[in-house]
Formats: C-alpha cells, sequence, structure tokens
C-alpha cells in the first residue's frame, strides 16, 4: 500500500506513525467510539429530560428530529470546510462545539435552546463522521474496505448502545449526565489527533438523481426512506416513551441499549441469508419482521423484561433492513454507479430520519404512548406492502448476479460509501444486462 506522506500544515507528525496502519485506523476507532458513546447518552438523556419537565410530544418530537435535520445540513458544511482547512482542525472544531452544545443543554433547558442545539449536535456528529469516514476510505485497501466498513458499523452501533446503557450512573435532572457526554466527546480528540497527520483527499460521491434511482431500482428507495422513519422514530422517541410508561432509570439504559445490541447479533446472519437466498425475498422478509416484533413488545407489560427482549428483535430486524436495502440497490447498479446512488440513499434515509420522530411524536400525543410501537409497525407495514407488489410486478434479480452484502451503518455520512466494494459475487464478472424498474 502506498503511504500518503502529505501532513498539514502545524500538525508534524502523529504519535501513532502513519506508516502503522493498523494502529492509526484502531485509534480512529477508538475516538469514533468515544463520540457516538457521548452521542447515544447524549438522545437519552434529553428524551428523558423531555418527559420530566414536561415538555409536549409535539416539541419533544420536534427536538429529537432537530438533531436528524442538523445531520443532513451538517455534512454538506463539512465536506466544504475540509476543503478548506483540513481533516483534523475540522474534527477538533466540530469535536469542540459539539461538546459546549451538550453544556448549554444542562445550562438551558427550554425547548428552544434545545431544538438549537439538537441541530448543531446533530451537525457536528455529521462532521465528525465525515472526517473519519474519509481517513478509513484513505487507509482502505481494495482487500479491506469491506472489513473496515464492518468494523466502522460495530462501533456506531455499539457505542450508541454503551452510551444508553450509562444513563443510569446518575439521575438524569443534574448536570453530571450531560458532563459526561462533554466529556467523552472532548477526549475523542485525544487518540484521533495523536494518529492521523495526513490531509487525505476528500472522495465525495456525486449523488444519482432521484429520478434516475428510481428508475432503476424504487425498491432501493423507498425501502431507504421507510427505514430512516423507522430509526428515527426508534432513536428519537424510545427514551420519550420509555420515561412516559413509567420505567425507572436503570430499565431505560436496558431498553435503550437492546435494539443496538440486537442489531449486531442479527446484522450478520441476516447478510449472510442474502447472499444465499433472493435478496428482495429477504428484504421482505425482514420488513415484515420489523412490523410484527412492535406487536410482542406491546403485548406485555412495559417494565417487563420481556420488553426489553422485544426491542432487542425490533433492533434485530431494523438495523440490518438499511443495510439489506443499500445492498439490494446495488445490485441493479453498474459499478461506476454505486457511489452515487449510495449517497442519495444516505440522504434518503436521512429525511426518513427527520419524519420518523415527528410522526411518532404526533400519534403519541393524540392517542397515548402505546403508539410509539404502533408507528414503527405501520411504517414497516407500508414498506413490506411495497415490496411485495413489486415481487408480484417484476422479476427478482438472478441470485448469481447479486453483489456481495456488506454491513452498513444505520448513521453514516454519503463518505461511507466510498467503502462498499463493488464487485459482483462472481469474481470473474457477470454482465449487469440492463437492470430497469426492478
Amino acid at each position: 500500500m502506498t503511504i500518503d506522506t502529505h501532513v498539514e500544515r502545524g500538525t508534524g507528525h502523529p504519535l501513532i506513525p502513519r506508516t502503522s496502519v493498523a494502529a492509526a485506523t484502531w485509534a480512529l476507532f477508538v475516538g469514533l467510539a468515544l463520540v457516538m458513546v457521548g452521542n447515544g447518552l447524549n438522545g437519552s438523556v434529553l428524551g428523558v429530560r423531555s418527559e420530566e419537565e414536561g415538555f409536549s410530544l409535539a416539541v419533544t418530537g420536534i427536538i429529537m428530529a432537530s438533531y436528524f435535520g442538523g445531520f443532513l445540513a451538517g455534512t454538506v458544511y463539512a465536506e466544504r470546510a475540509l476543503r478548506k482547512v483540513g481533516h483534523i482542525r475540522v474534527f477538533a472544531a466540530l469535536a469542540s462545539t459539539a461538546s459546549c452544545v451538550v453544556l448549554l443543554q444542562a445550562i438551558s433547558v427550554t425547548p428552544a435552546t434545545w431544538i438549537g442545539t439538537r441541530f448543531l449536535f446533530g451537525a457536528c456528529m455529521a462532521g465528525l463522521y465525515v472526517v473519519v469516514e474519509s481517513w478509513l476510505n484513505d487507509l482502505a485497501t481494495n482487500q479491506t474496505r469491506g472489513r473496515m466498513l464492518s468494523i466502522y458499523m460495530i462501533v456506531t452501533t455499539g457505542g450508541v448502545a454503551v452510551g444508553q446503557l450509562l444513563l443510569n450512573i446518575d439521575d438524569t435532572s443534574g448536570f453530571t449526565l450531560f458532563i459526561v457526554v462533554s466529556v467523552l466527546v472532548s477526549i475523542s480528540l485525544v487518540p484521533v489527533t495523536l494518529s492521523a497527520s495526513s490531509a487525505p483527499p476528500l472522495a465525495v460521491p456525486e449523488p444519482m438523481g432521484l429520478r434516475a434511482l428510481a428508475a432503476r431500482a424504487p425498491t432501493g428507495l423507498v425501502s431507504s426512506f421507510f427505514s430512516g422513519a423507522g430509526a428515527g422514530a426508534l432513536i428519537g422517541m424510545g427514551a420519550v416513551y420509555a420515561s412516559g410508561v413509567g420505567m425507572s432509570s436503570a430499565r431505560i439504559s436496558f431498553f435503550l441499549a437492546a435494539p443496538m445490541l440486537g442489531a449486531l447479533v442479527f446484522q450478520w446472519p441476516i447478510g449472510w441469508m442474502s447472499d444465499k437466498l433472493p435478496r428482495r425475498g429477504v428484504l421482505f422478509a425482514v420488513a415484515i419482521s420489523a412490523a410484527i416484533t412492535p406487536l410482542v413488545a406491546l403485548a406485555v407489560d412495559p417494565s417487563s423484561p420481556a420488553a426489553t427482549a422485544g426491542m432487542f428483535l425490533i433492533g434485530g430486524a431494523m438495523f440490518p433492513f438499511y443495510s439489506l436495502t443499500i445492498a439490494y440497490t446495488n445490485d441493479w447498479l453498474k459499478a461506476g454507479e454505486i457511489l452515487g446512488a449510495s449517497g442519495t440513499l444516505v440522504r434518503v434515509n436521512g429525511l426518513g430520519a427527520i419524519f420518523g420522530p415527528l410522526l411518532a411524536a404526533g400519534l403519541m400525543a393524540a392517542y397515548g404512548p402505546r403508539m410509539f410501537f404502533w408507528t414503527i409497525t405501520a411504517i414497516f407495514t407500508t414498506v413490506s406492502l411495497f415490496i411485495l407488489y413489486r415481487i408480484f410486478v417484476k422479476d427478482a434479480m438472478p441470485q448469481e448476479r447479486q453483489r456481495r452484502h456488506v454491513n452498513f451503518p444505520a448513521r453514516a455520512s454519503s463518505v461511507a460509501a466510498n467503502l462498499i466494494p463493488r464487485r459482483r459475487r462472481n469474481e470473474a464478472g457477470v454482465p449487469t444486462g440492463n437492470p430497469v424498474n426492478r
């Protein structure tokens, strides 16, 4: 592997030499893990505290949706900033800003402040993702891209799960948990700045137009939106639901960590099945599972271990569904189109994530907290029906022409698309034919 020896001005040489690619990569992952732990804890604290402060569900939904709005905007800003001032400066600026934003949330507990700060926090998180993904893309080889993307998924999902578990270390009504989030985000600077001094080229895929993608892979486009809506509802309103039905902080932390752990456990078996079976059929089966599993949680006492097990199953179906969406869409594209299409899917998924908390909050306000689960069921029932319709009206992709499934993080920027391997399962290369209207 050719090592880029270019360094940003004023940074000197990293303490962890760049020639040690493994060390540099793992240092980036450690920094990212600290950010994700803080991110997971911040969302949970705001959800629970919003309920304690008596914010209306409509306002809480806007607060939670603001994160995803900021995430979409932050990606664009970070891409521009990286070209002007470099990776390390952008990472340091965004981590510092995110750390300060969290402290503002502790100082000013008002809906207006939290909507604004949550938007800024989401923008900072998006920028941090872009920086890390850009570095990882520079460090990856054709042989290690898929592995790095899988590790990236583990770190981001596992980090959020750990963050949820930290919810019970102190009372949510005080300052302590906000300070913990601030410290975690701030300390993420240490491994990153000590390991990475290079300024790799920023490879941002040119998005494929929505109309073109809808013509090539409508199932992928629709599934991406509804996948984001389901995840947004779960992540944004899970803590609000748990607090509203009277769970203790300890119970809430396990309740919220369970879907992330489910995602980690089920991601690989589902990916394996999608490589062995017709992928659209697996996509439909997982969507149906994501629609049914919330009904399991509805059928039991909200504070029982069975409810937490239900959340484990919900996450085990919901988050792998997004990876399947990416893989299924890529099956119908030429290699040169995958980056642009994946970037578009990430953005569409982000739009869905904004919609999800708003929908869940509105239904919960009108009909009660149990609508949290019914919202997720409705979202995945809708996309299941669409996939079923496509199964009846269009032929499936021949299994031997499917690309290899790669685990894709539920929350990633479009830059992560560069890590997706673009070879088909048939290494010799099978003509793609004319993949129209699949």
